[in-house]
C-alpha cells in the first residue's frame, strides 16, 4: 500500500514534535532536580511550615467538634492554649531544664571519654574520634614541665595576639550566625504554619488552580487525601510523643537518673523520627545513666526497651493504624537515604514525605475513580 507524500511529511513532523517535547521534558525534569538539590534546605523549611499548618488545622477541626465557633476563633483558641502550655513549661521548669541540660551535656561528654579510653585499652583504634583531645592536650601540657623547675612565662607576640583575637571573633560570629539562623528558621516555620492554618481553603484553591482543568478533579482528590493522611498522622504522632515523654520522665525519676526531665523531653521530641529517633534517644539515655552505675544503666536500658515496645507495638498500631501503613524496612531505607543526602532535615521529614508519595502512588495504582472527582 503506497503512502502519500503528505502522510510521510506528517509522520516526520509528529516524530520531530515528540522528540522535541521529550527533550524539553527531560531538560525541565533535570532542572527541577537541580533546583531541589540546591535549595533543599529552603524546600524542607517550607514543608515543615506546611506540616505545622496541617497540625494546627487538625486541632482546630477537633475543637470544632466540641464548640461551634468560626474557624479563625477556634484557631486563636488553639494557638493561645499551645502558647500558654509552652510558656508554663518554660516558666515552671526553665531553670530545671537549663540545669539538667548542663549536667546532661557534661555527663555525656565524660562518658564518651570513658568509652573511648575503654576501647583503647582493649586495642581498638579510636584515632578517628575527636573526643577528649582537649583534655588530653591540657593534661599533656601540665605534665610536660619538669617537677621542681621554676615556671617560665613567655609573653605572646603581637601576631599571636592578633590571630587569637581573630579566631575568637570568627568563632563568636559563627555562633551568633548559627543562633540567628536557628531562631529565624523557627519563626519562618511558625509564620508559615499560622498563615496556612488561618486560610487553608485559599491555599488549597491556589494549589489546585496550578493544574490543568481536565486534571483538576483528580488533583483535588489527591490533595484532599494527602491532607487527611497528614492530619491523622500528626495528631497520632503528637499523642505518641507526649506518651513517650511522660513514661521516660517518670521511669528515669523512679530509677534515680539525673536530668530525667530533660531526657524525657528529648525522648519525646526524637519520637517524631521513627526508628532512628528511638535509637538515638535510647543511646543518650544509656550514656547519661552510666554515671549512676551499671545497675542504673541496665535499668535505663530496660526502660528504653519498654518505651520502644510501647511506641512501636502498642501506640503506633492502635493510634496510627488509620493514618499510615508503611513497611518498616521501606521507611528505614527511605530515612537513611534522605538523611545521607539532605542531613537532619531529610531524616526528620522522611516519614511525612513518604506518606505523601504513598498517597499519590496508591491513588494512581487504584483502578476505581471516585464519582465525586468525576463530577
Amino acid at each position: 500500500m503506497a503512502v502519500s507524500v503528505n502522510e510521510r511529511h506528517q509522520a516526520r513532523n509528529d516524530l520531530a514534535w515528540a522528540i522535541s517535547v521529550g527533550g524539553i521534558g527531560v531538560i525541565l525534569f533535570a532542572a527541577l532536580l537541580l533546583f531541589a538539590w540546591n535549595f533543599a534546605a529552603t524546600l524542607f523549611l517550607i514543608f515543615a511550615g506546611i506540616l505545622l499548618g496541617v497540625a494546627l488545622n487538625a486541632m482546630t477541626g477537633m475543637l470544632g467538634h466540641v464548640v461551634k465557633l468560626p474557624h479563625t476563633l477556634r484557631l486563636t483558641i488553639v494557638c493561645l492554649v499551645l502558647a500558654g502550655f509552652l510558656s508554663g513549661v518554660v516558666f515552671l521548669g526553665g531553670a530545671t531544664i537549663a540545669q539538667q541540660a548542663t549536667v546532661l551535656s557534661d555527663t555525656i561528654k565524660s562518658q564518651l571519654i570513658s568509652v573511648k579510653a575503654f576501647l583503647e585499652r582493649n586495642g581498638i583504634d579510636t584515632g578517628y574520634f575527636d573526643l577528649g583531645n582537649q583534655a588530653a592536650t591540657s593534661q599533656a601540657s601540665s605534665t610536660s614541665a619538669t617537677p621542681g623547675a621554676a615556671p617560665t612565662y613567655n609573653l605572646p607576640s603581637a601576631g599571636a595576639i592578633a590571630s587569637s583575637g581573630g579566631a575568637i571573633v570568627s568563632q563568636t560570629l559563627k555562633l551568633l550566625l548559627g543562633t540567628v539562623s536557628a531562631v529565624g528558621n523557627f519563626f519562618i516555620v511558625l509564620f508559615l504554619g499560622l498563615t496556612f492554618a488561618a486560610q487553608p481553603s485559599v491555599y488549597r484553591s491556589g494549589l489546585l488552580f496550578i493544574f490543568p482543568a481536565r486534571h483538576r478533579a483528580r488533583a483535588t482528590v489527591i490533595v484532599d487525601r494527602i491532607g487527611e493522611t497528614l492530619e491523622r498522622w500528626l495528631i497520632a504522632q503528637i499523642v505518641t510523643m507526649f506518651a513517650v515523654f511522660v513514661v521516660t520522665w517518670i521511669g528515669l525519676s523512679i530509677i534515680g537518673i539525673q536530668s530525667s526531665f530533660i531526657l524525657g523531653i528529648q525522648a519525646g521530641l526524637l519520637a517524631f523520627i521513627p526508628t532512628v529517633g528511638a535509637l538515638i534517644g535510647g543511646l543518650i539515655v544509656v550514656l547519661a545513666s552510666l554515671a549512676s552505675g551499671w545497675v542504673a544503666a541496665a535499668s535505663a536500658f530496660a526502660l528504653f526497651l519498654g518505651v520502644h515496645v510501647l511506641e512501636s507495638y502498642i501506640l503506633t498500631p492502635i493510634i496510627q493504624r488509620q493514618a499510615l501503613d508503611i513497611p518498616p524496612a521501606t521507611l528505614f531505607s527511605f530515612q537513611i537515604l534522605l538523611g545521607v543526602v539532605f542531613g537532619i532535615w531529610g531524616l526528620a521529614l522522611a516519614l511525612p514525605l513518604i506518606a505523601v508519595a504513598k498517597v499519590m502512588i496508591d491513588h494512581f495504582k487504584s483502578d476505581e475513580f471516585p464519582a465525586a472527582a468525576a463530577a
